[in-house]
């Protein structure tokens, strides 16, 4: 178990900002930090990072929380992994009791195929280096690819022994099960016992962002027509092939100080180029380009080169998914090397200044290639000329016209001249195609939000209309909540006739009346902190909270501006504040609906008082108390009226 000390010095050392952009390429923006969110697709930035507070939101998906929350959602790590990986980082020595036979089971089995893979890769890579066998094929193999020593150890190159059951009699000695290890793809039964899926096959370990090991591909060495040349790991939980890249761990820092990634098809593509020189590069492993691999590139940069070799005719089938990133506003260039050369040959060849000339002069938009390559295969067959008309349309309307239309007029009347069709009819077949993605976005939309409640907080820039009174006494959490924001972020602030605004809220909210389970303990431990220690604690305090469900929520009112859109102005006759007297009047609204709340318990009360009492001199002055109540709540409102409402609503 990782001790107290050694998770807070973590927490205290570790920066939201660094670390998160070791994933995003964060943009600064006022005092924080916006970026496209890495957990959801998205064209417009909703992504926030707030380094002062140490938190992160985002208003699309929701999601938000802590430097240590963000490390579990990205790479899908429990809280501990979470905690080593920070400590790793930042060359934290964490300092952990001992570890009981219970506890390294329980151990075992929270971080499953994350240890094992770990072991199978420096199992692999130990035998591809240390064996006889390993070096006499493997090695033999690896040097006859050209790949240096450094560059083996970079990808953490390995060897599978040929034996049938080598590995597999080594990881149950290591205490691996059958399940686990049949479910990460390494060994399987065929009646008569277990054998090694991987045997006779030199291994590439595959890293997610962050150096962790997902899953594996191995190539056979010797010809064997029954065995595909490739096997990849299956899909589990660790790996997932849509949503993985081969060689982003090693290739992320390039991306983004080039701002541009090269794409190639092969895990021996990119070592090579890496050896090379070329570091900005990944491989999709001979798939179509997908949402999810978008995703990851889109972290670092929006320039995106695809590098094949000169068959063009296989390319095309490879293009489809490239649709998807013209329509994520990516930069799509396409470069053919020379007939019969590949990345890995080229680059051995040629060298890094001759491949970076190369690509400079080739590069090609991925509409003009496809126009090319179409033209070609048409000839005159009216039928498939058609169906590449409708293709070329459908990539043009992919192409953002708000942030482009230059460009997308462009491809429009060199289109409609190579195609030798009328500019004005293509003008109207693009148009249509970005109607029915629109109403098919609307569509998928309208279901996701009849699926889900509303969000409680919008960006102070949203155009949302205030609410009476009365909704927003029904909003009874929101408005503990805002209490809790107020208490949080104001308490140590003076105020007149207090020692501070926390002195001045416990002096005159009822704890009691806060019904939210969660709100009430924050409530209760900012108290019993500035009992201990004279003041109240900071947001990051409760930021650092390892409750999930507590960080969300304080990312949710911590990451939101709170100043009011000049839109609200013109609309409700709002003010903006700025200083002491914006403070004081968060701190009097906050404190108005607890006021109001405690009036209208009292009122329902009297309610039920009055529809039993049978003595008139009692029901007479229960009336009166219930019209000072009315009074009092009257004035209350009207007082909350020149704050947040405009007057005369």
């Amino acid at each position: 178990m990782i001790s107290p000390a050694s998770i807070q010095e973590v927490m205290s050392r570790a920066d939201i900002v660094d670390v998160v952009g070791q994933f995003v390429r964060l943009k600064k923006r006022g005092i924080n930090y916006i970026a496209n969110c890495p957990f959801h697709n998205e064209k417009t930035p909703s992504f926030t990072v707030s380094g002062a507070k140490g938190l992160f939101k985002c208003f699309g998906c929701g999601k938000g929380g802590n430097v240590v929350t963000f490390v579990q959602e990205h790479e899908k790590l429990t809280y501990p992994e979470s905690i080593r990986w920070l400590a790793d980082f930042y060359k934290i020595k964490l300092e952990e009791t001992e570890r009981t036979p219970e506890q390294q089971q329980h151990q075992l089995a929270e971080e499953g195929l994350r240890i094992l893979n770990e072991y199978a890769a420096q199992y692999f890579h130990d035998t591809l280096l240390n064996t006889e066998e390993g070096q006499t094929i493997g090695l033999s193999y690896f040097k006859h690819r050209g790949f240096r020593k450094d560059i083996i150890e970079k990808f953490r190159l390995g060897y599978n022994p040929e034996g049938g059951d080598v590995f597999y009699v080594s990881a149950k000695a290591k205490g691996y099960s059958d399940e686990l290890l049949e479910k990460a793809g390494f060994v399987k039964n065929n009646g008569r016992g277990h054998f090694d899926i991987y045997r006779g096959r030199v291994i590439f370990p595959i890293q997610a962002m962050t150096g962790r090991i997902v899953g594996f591909g191995a190539r056979i060495l010797k010809a064997n027509e029954r065995s595909p040349k490739y096997i990849n790991t299956p899909e589990n939980e660790l790996y997932n092939k849509s949503r993985t890249l081969y060689g982003m761990y090693q290739s992320r820092n390039a991306i983004t100080k080039s701002d541009e990634c090269f794409l190639v098809e092969g895990y021996t593509d990119v070592i090579s180029l890496h050896q090379g020189g070329v570091e900005n590069v990944v491989a999709s492993s001979g798939t179509s380009l997908t949402e999810g691999q978008l995703r990851l590139i889109g972290q670092l940069t929006h320039n995106l080169t695809i590098l094949y070799d000169g068959d063009a005719a296989g390319v095309k089938a490879a293009l489809r998914g490239l649709d998807m990133a013209l329509g994520q506003s990516f930069n799509v260039k396409l470069v053919l090397l020379p007939e019969g050369e590949d990345p890995d040959s080229f680059i051995q060849k040629s060298g890094a200044s001759r491949f970076h000339e190369y690509v400079k002069e080739h590069k090609q938009d991925i509409i003009s290639f496809r126009m090319e390559v179409g033209m070609k295969e048409v000839g005159d067959d009216p039928v498939k000329k058609s169906k590449l008309v409708n293709e070329i349309a459908e990539s043009v309307s992919r192409i953002n016209k708000a942030e482009d239309f230059a460009l997308q007029d462009f491809y429009i009347r060199e289109a409609a001249r190579r195609l030798q069709v009328d500019e004005t009819r293509l003008v109207n077949l693009v148009n249509k195609y970005i109607r029915d993605r629109v109403d098919n976005d609307r569509k998928i939309h309208e279901r996701q939000e009849a699926a889900q409640p509303m969000p409680e907080q919008y960006p102070a820039d949203s155009e949302v209309p205030l609410p009476d009174y009365a909704t927003k006494a029904k909003s009874t959490e929101q408005q503990e909540w805002e209490l809790i924001r107020v208490l949080l972020e104001l308490g140590n602030k003076p105020i007149e006739g207090y020692l501070h605004v926390a002195d001045m809220i416990i002096g005159t909210i009822d704890p009691d009346l806060i019904e939210d389970e969660m709100a009430r303990r924050i409530f209760d431990e900012y108290y019993s902190y500035l009992a201990q220690h004279g003041t109240g604690p900071e947001v990051r305090h409760f930021a650092d909270n390892p409750d999930i469900a507590v960080q969300q929520k304080i990312a949710t009112f911590f990451s939101i501006k709170t100043d009011i859109s000049h839109n609200w102005k013109q609309k409700y006759g709002i003010e903006r504040l700025h200083g002491d007297l914006n403070y004081i009047i968060e701190v009097e609204s906050a404190m108005t609906y607890f006021e109001l709340k405690k009036i209208k318990i009292v009122q329902a009360e009297i309610l039920n008082r009055l529809a039993t009492e049978k003595d008139d001199n009692r029901v007479m002055a229960l009336i009166k108390k219930q019209l000072e109540l009315k009074k009092t709540e009257a004035e209350i409102l009207k007082k909350m009226g020149t704050v947040i409402v405009k007057q005369g609503r």
